[in-house]
């Protein structure tokens, strides 16, 4: 298998324009607003999302520029591999971000706890399910690094910070 090929089904507005200034987390962003643009031909899949009050968005990362299977991820200085962090320049440049859905209005889906740069190709929409998304034993690896604790609680905190 040499290559797979998507299409976007929508577009995401933010009001982030920069990478340096996008959050690097929506958990760290409640206020970051956008909107989920989805493609005429694709509205009916929207039936029932009003439901869910989070969703998943998997989307590409349109300003990647290459990769490293090494590199430094934006909450520590100590180097570690693309695969356990959630730097854009992956191999595949596929993004996954959880937002809160604050409205649907026909093919318009409101969000907040946004972390995603404007004008990003979303490749799919999934509901988040806390029965199937939470693991009470899930382990964080590198990221429950005590030293980590003072930019957890940190709102608005972006990747040039």
């Amino acid at each position: 298998m040499d290559e797979i090929r998507y299409k976007p089904i929508g577009i995401i507005h933010s009001e982030f324009t920069e990478k340096e200034n996008t959050p690097i987390q929506g958990v760290f962003a409640k206020d970051a607003k956008g909107e989920v643009e989805v493609f005429p031909q694709y509205i009916r899949g929207l039936k029932d999302i009003e439901g869910f009050s989070h969703l998943i968005l998997i989307y590409h990362f349109h300003f990647s520029n290459g990769y490293s299977l090494i590199l430094n991820p934006f909450l520590e200085d100590e180097q570690h591999g693309i695969f356990s962090i959630r730097h854009f320049n992956r191999p595949n440049p596929v993004g996954l971000s959880i937002v809160k859905l604050e409205k649907v209005k026909g093919n318009i889906l409101e969000i907040s706890e946004v972390d995603i740069l404007d004008g990003t190709p979303l490749l799919d929409i999934k509901p988040f399910v806390s029965r199937f998304d939470n693991r009470d034993d899930a382990k964080n690896g590198w990221v429950s690094n005590p030293h980590l604790d003072m930019v957890r609680g940190e709102s608005g905190k972006h990747r040039g910070d």
